[in-house]
């Protein structure tokens, strides 16, 4: 059961689930973080560390999220991204977006 990132991770792109991460399994493009469905061992570290609440293990995935899953899926496998295994600075517009989201 992999975990997947979620729309809330869109114009966020916090690093904390990466630092977690055993297996490196973190793509990233502009604008968020993706899940490599294939490499991810299951291990839940970083569900906790997002602080926006963006990832789930897929079978708790809330039903208006489950496209993610596929996306996820699709986005870190293409070829096109880079891995992302260090933290690094979130986007200019994450903290707006955790007030939003009110966490």
């Amino acid at each position: 059961m992999p975990y997947v990132v979620t729309e809330n991770c869109v114009d966020c792109r916090f690093t904390d689930c990466v630092e977690v991460c055993p297996v490196d399994c973190f793509f990233g493009d502009a604008t968020m973080l993706y899940v490599n469905p294939d490499e991810c061992i299951d291990c839940g570290a970083c569900e906790p560390a997002c602080p926006v609440e963006a990832i789930y293990a897929v079978d708790d995935l809330p039903s208006d999220q489950s496209k993610w899953e596929q996306i996820n899926a699709d986005k870190s496998m293409d070829g096109s991204l880079e891995r992302i295994t260090e933290s690094s600075d979130p986007l200019p517009t994450a903290e707006a977006k955790r007030a939003r989201l009110g966490l």
